[in-house]
Formats: C-alpha cells, structure tokens, sequence
C-alpha cells in the first residue's frame, strides 16, 4: 500500500482508465473494492458505495508502534455505508512477528465471522521479509481467529524475498498488486488471486482493487475465512 498522499491529478486519472478485465478458471465475475490508510481520512463512503465499490482494507497498524489515528472513523463509516470491510496491518520484519500480530489483534485487525469482516490482512512490501517470520503471523493469527491471513504482495517482491515459496498456497488467500490493465501471473504457486491490486489511485481515495469472485463468495469469504 503506497504510503504518500494521492494527489488529485493521479485520482482523475484512476477515474478516466477503464476498468481491467481477466478470466479465472470457473469463474469470470469481480467485486470492485478499494483500500485506505490514514492519508486518506476522509472518505466519502456513501459516495464510494454507490459508485460500485463493495468492499475495502483498512489500514490498522504497523510494526508494534503505530495505529492509524483515524482507523475508528474509517472502519465505521464504511461499515454504515454497507462496505464488507477488513483490516491490515504494514509488516516490519526487524520486530517479533508474535508480538506484531497481538499488536494487530489488539488495534482493529480481529475477525469474526458476520458476513460483513474480511480476514486481517498482511501487508508485505519494501524490506524483505522471511518465510518464517510470515509464517509465525499467519499462524498466530489463524490460532486466534480461526481463520489465515490474506498476504499482499507484488509478485516481484515474493520472488525475491521468499524465493517464490509455495508455502501459503492452501492456508492463505493472495492479494496481488500488479498495476497493469491485465493481471500478472499469481506468484509462489497460487493457481489464483484473491484480490488484485490494480492501480495505486483511486476516485475515491486509496488503491483500486478487485475481488476475484462474485459478491455471495465475498460474502462467503467474510463468513467463513
């Protein structure tokens, strides 16, 4: 998740580009969806949701030092406007990835399964990260919720900070960035994407994502983990 302050020449720009289309195996459909963080603290929800956006990611934390001051307002504005909502949380790999992941837990990042509250997410960029201390997150995460984080990362950097690891294929949904109008080829092995990451700007504030179902299995994602 880009971490600068979108300017309003890249939003007017993510308004005018068309929208990405891709095929998945069995299933063709998407849900349109965005993500935020506390450089956008304003969102206008209702305007988001009835331009077609469905569901978004939050910002809640990173590292064991900081909480999204306006993560609050933002997850129950969303909530009210009908968004199916989520939480992430920005991975520091110099800090324990137990404590990372109580921290989260602690700050906006639980499940619970309402139909309504999308899996903690884990947000993997910039200084590379381990396969155990991603592994010590997720599964610290699924021991107090039942439930895998989803992983964001570009295929770029899992290639070359986990090797491309297959470790997470049958535990852990992957949301992909990759700014194209096409999607790039899944890394470590997943036979798809969850969610895409598809542009860093968005109308309405934020990154432009897709989920890579219809609205009931994002539903059922929300219910079920």
């Amino acid at each position: 998740m880009k971490k600068a302050m979108l300017t309003s020449a890249l939003a007017a720009t993510a308004a005018a580009r068309s929208m990405p289309h891709f095929k998945r195996q069995s299933n063709s459909s998407t849900v349109q969806g965005f993500d935020v963080s506390g450089y956008q603290p304003n969102v206008n929800w209702d305007a988001a949701y009835n331009g077609g956006l469905r569901f978004v990611y939050i910002k809640a934390t990173q590292s064991t030092d900081y909480t999204n001051p306006d993560f609050s307002s933002q997850y129950e504005g969303a909530t009210n406007a009908g968004f199916i909502r989520g939480a992430y949380h920005f991975a520091d790999g110099t800090v324990s990835a137990s404590a990372q992941v109580s921290y989260f837990a602690q700050n906006g990042g639980g499940w619970s399964s309402d139909g309504i509250t999308l899996p903690g997410m884990l947000d993997l960029e910039g200084d590379c990260i381990g396969v155990d201390w991603i592994q010590e997150f997720s599964d610290g995460y699924y021991n107090m919720y039942g439930v895998y984080p989803v992983l964001y990362s570009s295929p770029s950097w899992w290639e070359q900070c986990t090797g491309n690891s297959n470790a997470f294929v049958n535990t852990n949904p992957l949301f992909m960035a990759c700014y194209d109008s096409t999607p790039c080829t899944p890394q470590g092995g997943w036979p798809y994407f969850t969610f895409w990451q598809y542009a860093d700007s968005n109308t309405y504030g934020g990154d432009s994502d897709l989920f890579n179902g219809d609205y009931s299995q994002l539903q059922t994602l929300a219910t079920n983990g």
